[in-house]
């Protein structure tokens, strides 16, 4: 009874090697199948189960007990050998009958040494499976919660991300009201100091001795000088979008919809009528658009004698008045600001591929991204490595079946201007010179070298109407190097 007990107590205090490697074989590949758990993890489990459950749970013959710790040992150190079995007396049965079931493994490999006491525990003790099952489960559980863990910590992220993107889009957007306010201010201290001397006199004219009539009167004029400026600028910016207005209209199979849309928009519209009863002239209600300093100078010298009349329309040589489309919403001028974490931006453009493009030397990659229906305002950002790149962005006049954002890159930044020298050159002798089909562009931002390779470079611009936006990327300067283009687009409601 002693020596099964001691039999006993040195199986427990057995370990399997972690540093020892196994092959994989078939049979390993079963015991996965079967059990759930690699051969090495689950004769871990097994071998821990015989410890607790040994004469509790389980119940082993003395063959049984020796044949398990021949298995342990061959599975610890491989084919029996004198350096790791400890010295035994010679009436020491049990260590001599231990010895000798080692040595009877001969060969064996530790995988199959590994099975067979698996094997014989679960033959012996049908609690193992369950045992096992459990610690599966257990297992499932854990890596469920890490998944859960790492799901929340995303989603976290990206309303981090979002929330960061909106405050930082609305304060672009302060910080453009502000600026139009101020635009707008300079636009009516100029206007008033011209016309002081002139309100002032007219104001006299009319309330003698009326201090407090007089200047109301003079704020009225002012009002009114301010506002008929501001549409002569307005109208004098729309009259070379009429005649592409005109040509969309006629080639955009959507044209009449377009023009729907923009009549639609008749309640924010104010009409007044001059003294000729036979003429209106419509003011649009929009924001002030910002003026350059050109455009501050021109209205020192087109105002030297008080308001400017407002243009008109003029009746033809037949006494019809001219019909002139409805004219295109203004362009507002884009935002563009930086910031520093350009790895980290890199980082999450990565992961979307349509996202990277390679830009070959001498070409130019044009990202066309068509107006949203449900979105008010285009967002971009993009960065390169190691050197910079030329940027600008262009808004087509144009209806897209879809709203797919498409990637077009061309050999060189003049293959299309060629393409419509080409165009406009060919002049067919019995047909005539051909129409230009194209559809109408503006101009948001022109294309100029960026350090985005420094910094995210970063911009938005407000919808003018039904199109298209096209992102230019030009390397056309560049005779060697090519550039890794990350780039992303988006638009808020």
């Amino acid at each position: 009874m002693a020596d099964t007990d001691k039999l006993a107590n040195e199986v427990k205090t057995m370990t399997l090697q972690n540093g020892e490697s196994t092959a994989p074989n078939n049979s390993s590949d079963d015991f996965m199948n079967d059990w759930g758990f690699p051969l090495p993890d689950l004769y871990k489990l097994a071998l821990r189960f015989y410890k607790e459950k040994d004469g509790k749970a389980i119940h082993l013959t003395y063959k049984e007990k020796l044949r398990l710790v021949a298995y342990t040992k061959q599975a610890a150190h491989g084919k029996y050998r004198n350096d790791v079995s400890p010295d035994v007396g010679f009436l020491d049965v049990v260590g001599n009958d231990r010895r000798q079931a080692w040595q009877n493994l001969g060969d064996m490999s530790k995988e199959s040494a590994m099975m067979e006491f698996i094997k014989l525990v679960d033959s012996q003790c049908g609690l193992l499976r369950p045992y096992i099952e459990a610690h599966k489960a257990e297992n499932m559980e854990k890596i469920k919660k890490q998944r859960e863990a790492e799901e929340q910590r995303r989603r976290e992220e990206e309303e981090k991300e979002r929330k960061r993107l909106e405050e930082e889009a609305q304060r672009q957007l302060e910080m453009e009201r502000k600026r139009q306010l101020e635009q707008e201010m300079q636009i009516r201290t100029a206007l008033n100091q011209q016309t002081a001397v002139q309100f002032s006199q007219y104001a006299t004219q009319q309330c003698p001795g009326n201090k407090q009539q007089q200047e109301e009167l003079i704020r009225q004029l002012q009002e009114q000088h301010f506002q008929q400026y501001m549409q002569q600028v307005y109208q004098q910016q729309l009259l070379h979008q009429q005649q592409q207005y005109q040509q969309l209209q006629q080639n955009t199979p959507s044209a009449q919809q377009l023009q729907q849309n923009m009549s639609s928009a008749a309640p924010n519209t104010t009409t007044t009528t001059n003294n000729n009863p036979n003429v209106t002239t419509v003011i649009t209600k929009t924001e002030t658009k910002e003026l350059t300093q050109a455009q501050m100078q021109q209205m020192q010298q087109q105002q030297p004698n008080g308001p400017t009349s407002v243009p008109t329309e003029q009746p033809d040589t037949n006494g019809n008045k001219e019909d002139f489309p409805t004219p295109m919403p203004v362009l507002m001028p884009a935002s563009i600001w930086t910031r520093k974490d350009i790895k980290a931006f890199k980082d999450s453009v990565k992961t979307c591929k349509e996202n990277v493009i390679k830009i070959a030397s001498l070409a130019t990659a044009t990202v066309r991204v068509p107006t949203h229906e449900d979105g008010s305002c285009l967002f971009w950002e993009f960065s390169t490595d190691y050197y910079d790149i030329g940027f600008g962005v262009y808004f087509e006049w144009t209806v897209e079946p879809s709203n797919a954002v498409t990637v077009h890159v061309s050999e060189s930044s003049d293959e299309e201007d060629l393409e419509e020298e080409q165009q406009e050159n060919k002049v067919d002798v019995e047909q005539g010179s051909k129409q230009d089909n194209r559809p109408p562009t503006d101009e948001i931002i022109p294309v100029y070298r960026r350090d985005c390779h420094e910094e995210v470079y970063c911009g938005s611009h407000a919808y003018p109407g039904q199109g298209v936006y096209l992102l230019k990327f030009d390397n056309s300067y560049s005779l060697w190097r090519s550039k890794n283009l990350y780039y992303r687009v988006y638009y808020s409601r």
